[in-house]
């Protein structure tokens, strides 16, 4: 509605309970069933990332590109049509941020926009920052806001299931198979891409706190397991020795990466860098990890015995999901992110632990399947849907992106120097390169914490889709390069 920004401005700043009750009255507009917007946002995103999976897959590329690239056309196009959903799907935590200035700053709407958003965000009439402003105080704001947060809430249980699919897609027994090879490559996978992140970000934005070049150092630290596995599985390779060190590395370095999320999330938190600030992080980190794998692989299998003894109904996958639900609130209980919960929950189930579950023979993973594809796609179309493709024309964001491409390509390179020469090093480095789901979670957490802006969020994202994209062929032309063919091991 045209003006409405303007005489927001220009009234007296109303007091937090005015807004309150503003916003309450708000919801008396729409008596619909609030479940109705929820359900058909999510009918749109699920039915984009089948066709965007199903378009990427029969070009022979991971399907998670087709959810990406789906979400981004859905994010833009519906934006520049004028939907206002979208527009605040898109800006969630700005969002968010500014009804709490208004209900608890005394704050009208459109000084605290100008607060929250860049000046970049009002430069014009028709401006980002002036849709922000009408929509939220508009009468239909609760119902989009809420709307927002429920896809958001989707999404988010979305990366809890697929990180304890990824825990689940090895085992505690399997990651001790791969030896040393596998624990070095891991290592040098983390620690070559944090400091040529650290350094590209530094050379970019050398003005920038040093948090954030920390931040962008960990969005290039894991590996996608389940984008490396697929690929291996297509071209007939995953029972090699490369594969399984590949694999096994990839897992190891995703508990390493989700250690530095969360060291550098408390980091970011707590406002500055101190050694026992990192030393507690660390060690917390450390202790829940270790002692999870450890009394899990111990205690779960008597457990699971004993409930199984019980016959619950549906147990064996109602169990696993308690489990599941569990470990991630305990992973958040102690200071880190839920999906390093998730992750180790995975990663301490294995399939034979449900032997005693009698008359359902599907495997676990069988089991979770369905929920995956109906959940998971939605954090990857939201994920794409929040890059704003008018911030390309902006040569530094660009540039940004293909810095950054290069130094999470070449740090993953150094790899396979480490792995005996006797193997296909060329390969190993190759599997090691996607980063998909998991540079998505870390760039997702920085938008959160405020360290990742939208042009760093863009870039992070066309990193993850080159990474993705480029995987496959590369592969194939290790495997055709190497001095000798991939032996099963």
């Amino acid at each position: 509605m045209p003006g409405r920004a303007e005489r927001a401005e220009a009234s007296p700043s109303p007091s937090p309970q005015t807004q309150s009750s503003s916003v309450e009255a708000q919801e008396e507009v729409n008596h619909s069933d609030p479940i109705a917007p929820i359900v058909a946002a999510l009918a749109a995103m699920l039915v984009g990332a089948a066709v965007g999976r199903h378009l990427t897959e029969k070009i022979g590329q991971p399907g998670v590109l087709g959810e990406l690239l789906a979400g981004v056309l859905i994010g833009n196009v519906f934006y520049f049509l004028g939907s206002d959903f979208v527009t605040i799907l898109r800006d969630g935590p700005v969002a968010d941020e500014i009804l709490d200035k208004v209900l608890h700053q005394d704050m009208t709407w459109l000084q605290a926009a100008r607060e929250t958003l860049p000046g970049s965000a009002f430069a014009s009439a028709h401006s980002e920052g002036e849709r922000i402003v009408r929509i939220l105080s508009g009468p239909h704001a609760l119902s989009i806001v809420n709307t927002v947060h429920a896809i958001d809430a989707f999404s988010r249980l979305g990366v809890i299931i697929l990180l304890f699919l990824v825990g689940l897609q090895s085992s505690v027994r399997e990651m001790t198979k791969v030896g040393i090879s596998a624990f070095l490559v891991a290592v040098v996978g983390v620690v070559t891409p944090f400091a040529l992140g650290h350094l590209s970000s530094w050379w970019l934005a050398p003005q920038a706190l040093p948090r954030v070049h920390m931040f962008v150092g960990a969005t290039l630290c894991a590996t996608s397991v389940g984008i490396t596995a697929r690929v291996l599985k297509d071209l007939g390779s995953l029972q090699s020795r490369e594969a399984q060190i590949i694999l096994g590395a990839a897992v190891v370095d995703d508990v390493l990466g989700l250690i530095i999320l969360a060291i550098v999330g408390g980091i970011v938190a707590s406002g500055r860098f101190d050694f026992h600030t990192t030393w507690v992080i660390s060690a917390k980190a450390t202790l829940f990890v270790v002692s999870i794998v450890a009394l899990g692989s111990l205690i779960a299998p008597a457990i699971i015995k004993w409930l199984a003894d019980l016959r619950v109904k549906g147990g064996k996958l109602l169990l696993p999901f308690v489990f599941l639900f569990i470990m991630s609130w305990l992973a958040n209980l102690i200071g880190l992110a839920p999906i390093v919960g998730a992750f180790l929950a995975g990663l301490v189930l294995e399939e034979g632990y449900f032997d005693a579950f009698r008359g359902n023979e599907r495997t676990l993973q069988d089991l979770i399947q369905p929920l995956e594809a109906l959940i998971v796609p939605v954090f990857f179309v939201l994920m794409g849907a929040q890059v704003k493709l008018e911030l390309f024309l902006d040569p530094a964001v660009v540039g940004m992106a293909a810095v950054l491409t290069v130094a999470a390509v070449a740090g993953k390179q150094v790899c396979g120097l480490v792995v005996s020469p006797k193997l296909n090093r060329m390969t190993v480095s190759a599997g090691m390169i996607p980063r998909g789901e998991v540079g998505l979670i870390f760039a997702s957490v920085g938008r959160g914490l405020g360290v990742v802006d939208d042009a760093l969020f863009s870039a992070v994202v066309i990193m993850v889709m080159v990474t993705t994209l480029i995987t496959p062929p590369y592969l194939k032309l290790t495997l055709f390069w190497g001095k000798r063919a991939v032996q099963p091991a």
